[in-house]
């Protein structure tokens, strides 16, 4: 791992309300890091098996016992938006070199708001005003549903725009589905929407078929054959993957 530059962003904190987060993994270390800065209001209270340093400076639970990420989107997008420079990073094997968030050298405070039943609306705006409180600079919220809603009925853009009272902007995910027409559920004024767009890369596998045609796809696939020869698996028997075909 590369060490973290000490400056002004190292006072940044960001609060993620998602899953919770895994602390143990590099992206989350503290080499390099001083004390929480001054202003900061929050405390861990991680729950059973959770321990904070000085990287993440703060964690809260609303859904389960425990702020450790047993879901790994919460730790997906904790590292995407703030975590550490990490060298020789890969996906089992596959896009090696270095990972790195938006903000390496701010700090984190999470605040596990999901799990695998959903996030329900009063987890959700619990974590805002904890948020608040504690006294974050900026908001994550990687939670969208699949169509916008009244904003007076939207739970994130209320807890956002108590936010924005205070300063604080959320950054909320535009969308979870697409791209198609009316997809984009985060439309309130006061929120950063972030959505992605195309990528210059992609994962290649390739099928061989019994007449010996050879079948190219968009897939990871770096897991070992279950054999020489597996079934197809057509579009009505994977119920799981309908919505992404």
């Amino acid at each position: 791992m590369i060490k973290n530059p000490a400056g002004v962003a190292s006072d940044v904190v960001v609060g993620i309300i998602d899953s919770g987060i895994w602390p143990e993994l590099p992206s989350f270390d503290d080499d390099g890091f001083g004390p929480p800065p001054a202003k900061w209001k929050g405390v861990c209270k991680g729950g059973t098996n959770f321990t904070c340093n000085n990287k993440i400076i703060g964690a809260r639970y609303y859904y389960s016992q425990s702020a450790r990420d047993d879901q790994g989107h919460g730790t997906h997008t904790a590292s995407t938006a703030v975590g550490n420079v990490v060298k020789d990073a890969s996906f089992y094997g596959l896009a090696s070199g270095v990972a790195r968030g938006g903000l390496p050298s701010a700090r984190i405070a999470v605040y596990q708001a999901c799990g695998g039943f959903g996030c329900s609306s009063a987890d959700i705006l619990a974590a805002f005003d904890d948020a608040i409180a504690d006294g974050v600079d900026v908001i994550s919220v990687s939670i969208a549903t699949l169509e916008a809603v009244d904003i007076d009925a939207d739970t994130v853009a209320i807890g956002g725009f108590h936010a924005a009272r205070r300063g604080i902007l959320t950054v909320h995910s535009a969308g979870n589905s697409g791209p198609r027409s009316a997809t984009t559920c985060s439309v309130a004024p006061w929120l950063l929407s972030v959505a992605a767009s195309t990528i210059d890369r992609k994962f290649e596998s390739k099928v061989v078929l019994g007449n010996g045609k050879i079948v190219t796809g968009t897939s990871v696939n770096a897991f070992a054959d279950n054999g020489p020869e597996s079934p197809l698996v057509h579009r009505d028997q994977s119920l799981g993957c309908v919505g992404a075909l």
